[in-house]
């Protein structure tokens, strides 16, 4: 039961790190702070998901930097690459497209993402997880159950809110007839544009974001 308690916390943790790099990067890159991420909260599970695997898995090449890089780099770019098409099966949107650099995969995974991811593993193995553990075993068990019960419940308050802002999303693209990928992603973020705060928060956070167009069945 420890065990799981300290990889809800680890997968946490490093979700809201992983939610602070990419608010960075954006920053630096776009010249303003946009609350990234699927979810409302300040996490990006992706991240969180990813550490988690590394830690559980790879931990045991820690004495082979090399190896650890290369296993890193493969297992977070094949996590993303699914986290994408699952994404899309699930609410008929590419959330991430790729397609304009250099050695990418379909538009879901790239090289320019996957070397970072592999770096990002190396600092959670020789820096991060020595942290994060000495402070999980100094914060007594009992106040760990109390705030990840806590956690837990925002958590799925977040992915319930979260959803339904996604799913509405969906239905706006199912009501509009345009035969463009490009058009109908167009008209989709004008349409969410004028709805609420958590619905442009979503488009803001996925500016590369396309709607696939809904399958036309034929009479």
């Amino acid at each position: 039961m420890q065990k799981l308690v300290y990889y809800f916390f680890i997968f946490i943790i490093y979700s809201f790190i992983g939610w602070i790099i990419d608010c960075l990067f954006e920053y630096f890159r776009r010249g303003k702070l946009i609350n990234r991420g699927f979810l409302i909260g300040p996490i990006c599970p992706i991240y969180g998901a990813g550490s988690l695997l590394i830690i559980i898995f790879l931990s045991k090449y820690n004495n082979h930097p090399i190896a650890l890089f290369v296993l890193t780099s493969v297992l977070c770019a094949t996590l993303e690459y699914f986290t994408s098409l699952i994404m899309e099966l699930i609410f008929k949107n590419r959330w991430w497209d790729y397609s304009s650099y250099k050695f990418n995969l379909n538009g879901r995974i790239c090289l320019e993402t996957t070397i970072p991811f592999g770096l990002g593993g190396l600092g959670v193995i020789y820096v991060g997880q020595p942290i994060v553990l000495f402070f999980l075993n100094i914060i007594p068990y009992s106040i760990l159950i109390i705030a990840s019960l806590l956690l837990i419940l925002i958590l799925l308050i977040d992915i319930f809110i979260s959803f339904d802002v996604i799913f509405n999303l969906k239905n706006i693209s199912k009501n509009i007839r345009i035969d463009s990928t490009e058009q109908i992603t167009k008209k989709v973020k004008e349409t969410v544009s004028k709805k609420g705060l958590l619905s442009r928060r979503l488009i803001k956070a996925f500016p590369s974001m396309k709607i696939k167009l809904p399958k036309i069945r034929k009479r």
